[in-house]
């Protein structure tokens, strides 16, 4: 060939490649996201207290990976953990305070010109789907594709049946036949199998299970505890309905095993694909779970598990019923990242993370970059999976104003040592909690007359109301317009 075509040649694949995404590339690993949905860290088989689960798929996964020990949400309920996670932004920055109530607010959602982490992996060149809950919106506007996702197979909301549901698939509702775990695990497949093969893969699986209601199951998952006599984990708290704590424990946790049964799957056909090498598999909730702990079940917007006559009185805003919390069981999820040829087996990541930096994060691992004009709030981990020491703020901030049932602005700031839970709209229902000897919290010191705590108490205080600052937080200027 002459010199001169041979040079001519090389120049105008020079040109093509500029013209090309220079971010497509085939040695972009694959990512597999997958999310339970209410699922705290004790409902793992591993978990290193009190607990009566079954998991050995999980457990297997999470012995492969770095487990992140301290991973929080900012908000423990649904939507906006779900929209911190998506964006590395506070639910208060996007206008999503407490769980999209389709009854009163149908038409809200997370706004399609926010960009999220899914839309820059699209950007890359992933071909995306996401399958199973979103919850972010209902509207076509809100849909899953006009925020990051090429596929979409699941529910736009937050409930459905854990058995038949009619779930939206190919732009249709379409009632399904069998457990929705099962479903939404066999679609999960296929998805990966019908994937371009020519792209990598970014795959979100949204499981609504362990969330209620929890029966039916498969059989196999419903045997392991039929019978189980489970012991509640504060048992001697007052008034606590122990049979209701047992049988909703038995009945929750066999949700769990239908989970672990399908990830067990899932991660079985990644093998057999030749797909786990070069797979980055995360595995998280949204949020953490209560389970007779302190006396509540659920989330955030916890419920009183009691006797009838031990029920607390009620107040204008916060009913008797329930009981709005910021708890470590509520806000710390189940978090581990199995990261081919970076992360190691039994590796344990103590820092703390929050759903923010997920965003960065998951980013740099997929070699994608993140445009600064972007201002997320998250900070890049990936160093801390690679076994660096770097310097990291263990500090925790975490909002919650509750919209449904009660009415709260609950804002917090969690150190290592101490848990400051502000209440704005209900003066008097402050809490302080010394994490280092009651990590239960279950002995609230705000009224103690201490001059260490009351001193805890104004620091903290002093960082809460920096955050709102810095974070325009509409309460503070609702607080500030009513003065």
């Amino acid at each position: 060939m002459p010199r001169s075509l041979s040079l001519l040649l090389m120049i105008t694949a020079w040109l093509i490649g500029l013209s090309l995404p220079a971010v497509v590339r085939a040695d972009r690993p694959h990512v597999l996201f997958i999310m339970t949905d209410d699922q705290g860290p004790w409902a793992l088989g591993r978990w290193e207290g009190h607990t009566h689960a079954i998991t050995p798929n999980l457990d297997r996964l999470f012995t492969q990976s770095a487990v992140l020990k301290n991973c929080f949400t900012p908000t423990p309920v649904c939507s906006p953990s779900r929209a911190s996670l998506a964006t590395s932004k506070y639910g208060s920055e996007l206008g999503i305070h407490d769980w999209l109530n389709p009854n009163v607010e149908p038409k809200h959602g997370l706004d399609p010109s926010t960009v999220t982490w899914y839309e820059l992996l699209q950007r890359a060149g992933y071909h995306t789907g996401l399958i199973g809950k979103w919850h972010l919106g209902l509207t076509d506007a809100h849909h899953p594709t006009a925020t990051g996702f090429n596929y979409f197979m699941g529910h736009r909301g937050g409930g459905w049946s854990p058995k038949d549901p009619t779930l939206e698939k190919d732009g249709k509702q379409t009632k399904l036949s069998g457990l929705t775990t099962d479903i939404l695990t066999d679609h999960a497949i296929e998805f990966i199998r019908n994937r371009p093969q020519d792209k990598p893969f970014l795959l979100s699986l949204h499981y609504r299970a362990p969330h209620a209601a929890w029966l039916p199951v498969a059989p196999e998952d419903w045997a392991p505890f039929e019978k189980l006599d489970p012991v509640p984990p504060h048992p001697d708290y007052p008034g606590l309905d122990t049979e209701r704590v047992k049988r909703v424990t038995r009945e929750y946790l066999a949700s769990v095993h239908g989970v672990d049964r399908n990830v067990g799957r899932l991660m079985k056909f990644l093998e057999d694909q030749k797909l786990a090498e070069n797979t980055i598999v995360i595995f998280t909730s949204d949020h953490g779970y209560n389970m007779g702990h302190n006396g509540i079940w659920h989330k955030g917007n916890g419920h009183w598990i009691l006797k009838k006559d031990a029920l607390p009185e009620g107040t204008k805003n916060v009913p008797a019923v329930q009981r709005p919390n910021m708890f470590d069981m509520s806000i710390r999820v189940p978090a581990a990242i199995r990261w081919p040829g970076v992360t190691r087996a039994g590796q344990v990541v103590d820092q703390t993370i929050t759903f923010l930096d997920v965003f960065p994060s998951v980013c740099a691992m997929a070699g994608v970059e993140v445009p600064r004009e972007l201002g997320v709030r998250g900070r890049d981990f990936t160093p801390l999976l690679k076994g660096k020491s770097i310097p990291w703020d263990n500090d925790l901030y975490g909002e919650y104003s509750t919209k449904h049932q009660t009415r709260t602005h609950m804002r917090m700031y969690r150190t290592p040592k101490w848990k400051l839970v502000r209440d704005l709209l209900n003066p008097g229902r402050d809490e302080l909690y010394d994490l280092a000897n009651d990590s239960d919290e279950r002995k609230n010191l705000i009224s103690s007359d201490d001059a260490k705590v009351k001193q805890v108490i104004a620091d903290l205080s002093q960082r809460i109301e920096e955050q709102m600052k810095r974070l325009k937080d509409p309460v503070l200027t609702a607080q500030s317009d009513s003065h």
